[in-house]
């Protein structure tokens, strides 16, 4: 990328307005990229994920339709997010089940302890970042809507909210990602609960547990 912004900087006295509104996008991202790294280190937990991360938030930047975005610093900080889910999913995915949901086998058998644990960490950590810093209906709202694509409608009939409020949770989640919170204290028993849903919903496809764990959580009942 650092190639790329020399080239585009060199090019800009000498080329058209297309080429002008990408360098001026490239700066945008310049400016943006740190607060986009640690976001994306919060939650997958290693930098070199994060990098990666950082990386495929650069090509979807590239690739968009900026004339529509009102808000690059917003849609910058949405995308790695999303992308930085993505990869705690992936993590989830490679794994096999095991005796102890908790600490499942990796599909790659020739992994390491280390390697195993980093990944655990990973999802451990994104999913405490959450915890840490949405209330439980944004939180809800966020991890299905952001992290299973699940349809507005859905989640609103979950949570027991209209789709315009939901949407709003959504946006107020993103919001509150991004910016600089108090974290709250979590609770170990609740925090485990939710890792599990969240892994067996990333493995197996079947969202209905941890539906029923964040509606809970976000009703205030078990």
């Amino acid at each position: 990328m650092d190639t790329h912004l020399t080239d585009t900087r060199r090019s800009r006295a000498t080329t058209g307005t297309s080429v002008i509104a990408l360098d001026d996008a490239t700066w945008v991202f310049v400016r943006a990229r740190p607060g986009l790294l640690t976001l994306a280190r919060q939650i997958v937990g290693n930098a070199h994920d994060a990098e990666d991360v950082i990386q495929e938030t650069w090509l979807r930047w590239q690739g968009a339709d900026r004339t529509a975005v009102t808000n690059p610093s917003a849609l910058l900080r949405t995308t790695a997010v999303r992308l930085a889910i993505n990869v705690v999913r992936s993590a989830w995915k490679r794994r096999e089940s095991c005796a102890d949901p908790a600490l499942p086998e990796p599909m790659d058998h020739h992994a390491g302890p280390e390697a195993v644990a980093e990944r655990q960490d990973a999802v451990e950590r994104a999913v405490l970042l959450l915890m840490e810093t949405l209330t439980p209906r944004q939180r809800a709202a966020y991890v299905l809507r952001e992290g299973f694509g699940c349809p507005y409608d859905r989640i609103a009939g979950i949570l027991g909210l209209s789709v315009v409020n939901t949407r709003q949770q959504v946006a107020r989640a993103q919001r509150r990602l991004t910016g600089d919170h108090r974290r709250q204290p979590v609770d170990a028993v609740a925090h485990r609960r939710l890792v599990q849903a969240f892994f067996s919903a990333a493995q197996t496809g079947d969202l209905g547990h941890l539906e029923r764990v964040l509606s809970a959580d976000a009703s205030g009942t078990r």
